[in-house]
């Protein structure tokens, strides 16, 4: 009699899809992006001989190979495309586990500082390679040797990259409060935003606090960003006179305090924040549908 085994080797191929979606996400920005190249790694591994798998010693670092090859290849070419993006480009926002539609645990994002937004922001002015170099050395520990032949340079200019990338870092954000400080300071901007106070909005805002919308031309936002804490806090109060059937919620957007405002008892705008000591430094606002998809799809 023949007993049917589990394939040991699909079970192990499978269970490295957690860290292939979690590089595929901070490589790329966009979950959508990410899980399309993990879909395509896991194609090519299949597309494989029997005889040529067995061969690879490590087939989790194979995978990882392949996918951070193909996700750069992604970013050489969404640069061309975010150029032709209608309107501001913002990384695609993540919701907590719990308020998403995702229940298998492989596909969930570690939240993390490395995906906070203002983080995947300053990713974004970063060139492929620096931003490959960096991600995969600095965030998800792969040495240089391996780095390189991801990125083909040397090793040598690879730890040069991900050294320019550190200091673009340090340069460009400020360290954050502790969580629950944001959270405090979130939940204030919320409260004053629906009480329409433009005095409170300001003293929560920094003065030369920016807002950047994004609706890809699916939704309507202002096409450039706010910028000083007085046009800023009158745009809020005069949005929430046009919009008066919208709620405004707490939600956690990238692993860190943020709003959702829903119409309906849809999510139809997402934002996220920058906080530097006591005040708010950068309010992101997505609305571009497809970027709320793993928000809407309930």
């Amino acid at each position: 009699m023949t007993i049917d085994r589990p394939d040991q080797s699909l079970s192990a191929i499978m269970s490295e899809r957690r860290q292939l979606i979690n590089v595929a996400y901070r490589l790329l920005g966009s979950l959508a992006e990410a899980e399309d190249a993990v879909q395509e790694t896991y194609a090519r591994w299949y597309a494989l001989s029997p005889q040529q798998q067995q061969a690879i010693d490590s087939p989790g670092a194979w995978l990882t190979k392949v996918a951070s090859r193909i996700c750069l290849n992604v970013l050489n070419s969404a640069r061309a495309r975010r150029e032709n993006y209608v309107g501001e480009w913002i990384p695609e926002p993540l919701p907590a586990p719990a308020e998403g539609t995702t229940t298998d645990p492989a596909d969930r994002i570690t939240l993390d500082e490395s995906i906070g937004m203002a983080f995947l922001v300053v990713l974004e002015a970063m060139t492929p390679a620096e931003r490959v170099a960096f991600i995969l050395h600095d965030v998800f520990r792969y040495p240089f040797a391996e780095v390189a032949d991801i990125v083909g340079r040397t090793p040598v200019a690879c730890r040069q990259l991900a050294s320019s990338a550190r200091r673009r870092i340090r340069t460009s954000q400020a360290p954050p409060p502790p969580t629950a400080e944001q959270a405090a300071i979130v939940r204030n901007f919320k409260q004053a935003w629906e009480a329409k106070d433009i005095n409170a909005l300001v003293g929560l805002l920094d003065p030369d606090v920016t807002a950047t919308g994004d609706g890809g031309g699916l939704a309507t936002t202002v096409r450039r960003p706010f910028e000083g804490a007085g046009q800023l806090a009158r745009g809020l109060v005069e949005l929430a006179d046009r919009h008066g059937g919208l709620t405004i919620l707490e939600r956690t957007v990238n692993g860190q305090p943020g709003l959702v405002a829903e119409q309906d008892g849809v999510i139809v705008t997402v934002y996220a924040f920058d906080i530097a000591a006591d005040r708010i430094t950068h309010i992101w606002a997505v609305r571009n549908p497809e970027k709320l998809r793993p928000w809407t799809l309930r």
